[in-house]
């Protein structure tokens, strides 16, 4: 077994080319994370591509250690693991009480459960080639849901015309990264390297065209539908005081007040005088003043 992936000089320059590029994508979300901190606040960001990145990152570890001679996939991986260990970190330092909560539920779910329970199962129920397969493929599985996430992004490009949430370089990058790490995978002869990447390719593709279809379009502006609103003008004469009056009271003031609620009524609202103040007279009814 050869310590470096030095057997294929081709196979090895692809790696590297790969494992920088994967780098830079790794750190694409550092500017995010440096205003995070500089707020003191989450901003409404979600920490679950951070979650499944770092998720992704520890089965292809454990895959590249099962299979072996893999020190380019081992060494991205490791890389990966870290930074997002640390976007977690401060991601929980700055979040608030509930969102921290979540976070840490999803986290423990995620990445400690659902990856100790394949760690458990490949390793006391398969074994060999066998195992290396099984885990090989089960990462080809979170790959093509990591893959997959973008296209939210697609969809909201096409609907609003806007390629403001889909930067340009980032989407070029994750092609490029793709594009190396496919040759790689077929030059290795593993179809698990290989696979997702063709998914993260196409992907990559359609984001650029895109991004060259409408980066000087128009956006489309989406308004909520609200429901209709009806805006008056209400001036109080006074400070509004609150008074508990039994019923007894309230005949006396209808007959004295009623004149004057329908002179102030339709200056203040701009309206045809209004109704005299109906107040039911068998119980204790609250009136509302303007004093």
């Amino acid at each position: 077994m050869a310590v470096f992936d030095l057997h294929h000089p081709l196979m090895f320059a692809f790696g590297i080319l790969g494992n920088i590029i994967s780098i830079g994508v790794y750190l694409a979300p550092a500017p995010t994370f440096k205003k995070i901190c500089k707020e003191k606040s989450t901003m409404g960001f979600e920490c679950l591509p951070y979650i499944v990145a770092l998720f992704s990152s520890t089965l292809w570890l454990y895959y590249a250690f099962l299979k072996g001679d893999a020190l380019l996939l081992i060494s991205i991986n490791s890389f990966g693991f870290a930074i997002e260990t640390v976007y977690i970190t401060l991601y929980l330092v700055y979040a608030s009480k509930n969102i921290r909560y979540n976070t840490i539920k999803l986290l423990s779910l995620l990445d400690v459960a659902v990856f100790a329970i394949i760690f458990l199962l490949s390793y006391f129920i398969f074994d060999g080639n066998i195992r290396v397969n099984v885990v090989g493929w089960i990462c080809v599985a979170v790959s093509v849901c990591v893959f997959a996430a973008p296209l939210s992004i697609v969809f909201q490009v096409v609907r609003t015309r806007s390629v403001e949430f889909m930067p340009f370089f980032l989407s070029f990058f994750l092609t490029l990264s793709a594009v190396m790490w496919f040759a790689y995978g077929v030059l290795q002869k593993d179809l698990c390297i290989a696979l997702p990447n063709v998914l993260g390719f196409a992907l990559g593709l359609v984001q650029m065209l895109l991004y060259g279809i409408y980066r000087k379009s128009k956006p489309v502006v989406i308004e909520e539908k609200k429901l209709p609103e009806h805006v008056m003008n209400i001036k109080f004469l006074g400070t509004p005081e609150v008074h508990p009056v039994d019923s007894k009271t309230c005949e006396n003031f209808e007959d004295k007040k009623e004149k004057k609620d329908e002179e102030i009524c339709a200056i203040n609202l701009e309206m045809e005088p209004c109704s005299p103040l109906k107040v039911q007279k068998d119980a204790p009814t609250l009136i509302v003043c303007a004093a």
